[in-house]
C-alpha cells in the first residue's frame, strides 16, 4: 500500500485484551451484529479496519461507546469466512498505525474516525535488514525465559528468515505482557525505540523470574 492509497476516515473496532502490530497477522472471531455489520461494509470497500483499544477507567462499567486511545493499527481483511451460525472468520494483517484527529457522526451501528497516518509512513516501507538467529537469541533472551516460564511457544527458526521489523513486532504482539505495555510498545516510534521499550519492560518481568521464580 503508498501513502496516496491512504483512506482519511476508517471504522474503528475497540477491542479489549487486542492489539495487532504492522506486519502481523491475526485471525479474528466476528460475531456482534455491529461488527458484523462493518466487516460487510468493508468487505465491499477496500476491506480495511481500524483496530484499538479501549481506555480502561478506574473502576467503570465497560460502555458501548467506551473512550479510545489515540493511537491504533489498520488492518486489511486477507482471509474471510462465514460460519454456519452467521459468525465471520477473518484473518487481519497488520499495515500501518494511525492516530485518532476526531470521531465522525455515521448513522451506522458501528463507530467512524478521521485519522492521520503522517507520523507512521515508516510502517508502509518493506525493510530488507535480516537479523541472524544467533542475534535474535541475544536481544531476547530474557523475552524467550518469559515465554518458556509462561508455556509459550514460539517458531524462533520461522522468525530467523523474517525481517528485523517484523520479527520485533510480532515478538512485541505475542508477548505476555500487559495490554497497557503493549499499548506503549505500539505506540513507540520506531523499532529502535520499540526494542528498547521491551527492554524496559522485560527487567521488571525478569527480576519476577530470577528473584521470586515465579510471575504472578
Amino acid at each position: 500500500m503508498k501513502k496516496d492509497d491512504l483512506p482519511k476516515q476508517l471504522p474503528v473496532f475497540p477491542l479489549s485484551n487486542f492489539i495487532i502490530f504492522p506486519k502481523t497477522r491475526v485471525p479474528l472471531n466476528i460475531f456482534e451484529p455491529r461488527y458484523i455489520e462493518m466487516i460487510n461494509d468493508s468487505m465491499k470497500s477496500d476491506k480495511l479496519i481500524g483496530m484499538i483499544q479501549p481506555k480502561i477507567l478506574g473502576n467503570k462499567e465497560p460502555s458501548d461507546a467506551p473512550q479510545l486511545h489515540n493511537i491504533g493499527c489498520m488492518g486489511k481483511i486477507t482471509s474471510f469466512k462465514e460460519t454456519e451460525d452467521s459468525r465471520y472468520l477473518i484473518e487481519l494483517k497488520g499495515m500501518i498505525r494511525f492516530k485518532i484527529v476526531k470521531e465522525t457522526e455515521t448513522n451506522k451501528k458501528y463507530r467512524e474516525c478521521e485519522i492521520d497516518f503522517k507520523n507512521y509512513y515508516e510502517d508502509l516501507e518493506n525493510k530488507k535488514e535480516e537479523i541472524k538467529f544467533s542475534d535474535l537469541e541475544l536481544i531476547f533472551k530474557d523475552l524467550k525465559s518469559l515465554f518458556e516460564k509462561r508455556g509459550f511457544i514460539i517458531n524462533w527458526k520461522a522468525l530467523e528468515k523474517q525481517s528485523l521489523d517484523e520479527t520485533i513486532n510480532a515478538l512485541a504482539m505475542a508477548s505476555p505482557f500487559s495490554l497497557e505495555e503493549k499499548q506503549v510498545l505500539l505506540e513507540a516510534q520506531n523499532l529502535d525505540i520499540r526494542k528498547n521499550k521491551i527492554a524496559e519492560i522485560l527487567k521488571t518481568y525478569t527480576h519476577d523470574i530470577y528473584e521470586n521464580n515465579t510471575i504472578q
